[in-house]
């Protein structure tokens, strides 16, 4: 099951963190990976992971937000394939140097930056690609979001659950432009993930976070690769349109 051979992928955000796992858990099952990350070393570090346990990866370094960059690295992502993108996994969404700010405190140009990033940014990608699937008549477009959409928080995030709550509903609109046509899109909603949490944090503070957890741990970046290999492959065809919790049960749908 699951199987991924013949596939051609792209994973924004693909450097680090759960965008790393997810690229390799795409290239473990057998689909061609292109590792996007806005840092180059970055990209190029988690491609040659891949290639180092046999998987087949090329690191595509571009900003999500700059339209020209983004189809240029698709566009060489296909050429180095020799097929055009199929899966598209829009991972990248949190800036390195995202602060906990509360609206009144932040200035609006950092609003633009998050809606620019999580909103813009994504629909370029799924502009690039879409084309491509629909021609094929095969797709998969996954959209990484967050609990932070939908769940109103009161410690600074307003603008990045805003971002994630507008791109959570174009995923549902384009799902159904698209239906008919093979392509499905879908976002999975993330909750407290260990990445999270600082390498320096007390192991108290860690186990306070998971105690708030129904299932009494936080996620792992492997926990969100396994989501999406089975929301990207044929087995989930009947699956569109949907926003997927994974946050061990802190909330329910």
């Amino acid at each position: 099951m699951f199987d991924l051979i013949g596939h051609r992928a792209l994973v924004t955000g693909g450097g680090r963190s759960a965008g790393a796992a997810i690229a390799m858990a795409l290239a473990r099952q057998g689909a061609q990976v292109a590792v996007n990350d806005v840092e180059v070393r970055r990209a190029a570090l988690s491609a040659a992971e891949i290639r180092s346990e046999g998987g087949s990866a090329v690191a595509v370094p571009f900003d999500i937000t700059d339209p020209g960059a983004v189809a240029k690295g698709v566009a060489f992502a296909a050429a180095e394939f020799g097929a055009p993108i199929d899966i598209l996994v829009n991972n990248a969404g949190v800036p390195a140097d995202m602060a906990l700010t509360p609206f009144r405190d932040m200035p609006p140009e950092d609003w633009k930056r998050m809606i620019d990033l999580n909103l813009y940014g994504n629909l370029n990608c799924v502009r690039a690609v879409v084309d491509g699937m629909v021609g094929q008549g095969w797709g998969r477009i996954v959209q990484i979001s967050s609990g932070a959409a939908r769940t109103g928080l009161a410690f600074g995030v307003s603008m990045y659950g805003a971002s994630k709550s507008g791109i959570e509903g174009f995923v549902r609109h384009i799902s159904q432009e698209l239906a008919r046509t093979g392509v499905t899109a879908n976002t999975l909603a993330l909750g407290l993930l260990s990445n999270a949490v600082p390498d320096d944090a007390p192991e108290q503070a860690v186990a306070g976070l998971a105690s708030t957890v129904p299932v009494g741990r936080l996620g792992t970046p492997e926990d969100v690769a396994a989501a999406v290999v089975y929301m990207v492959s044929e087995e989930a065809s009947w699956l569109t349109g949907q926003t997927i919790g994974l946050n061990g049960g802190a909330t329910t749908n």
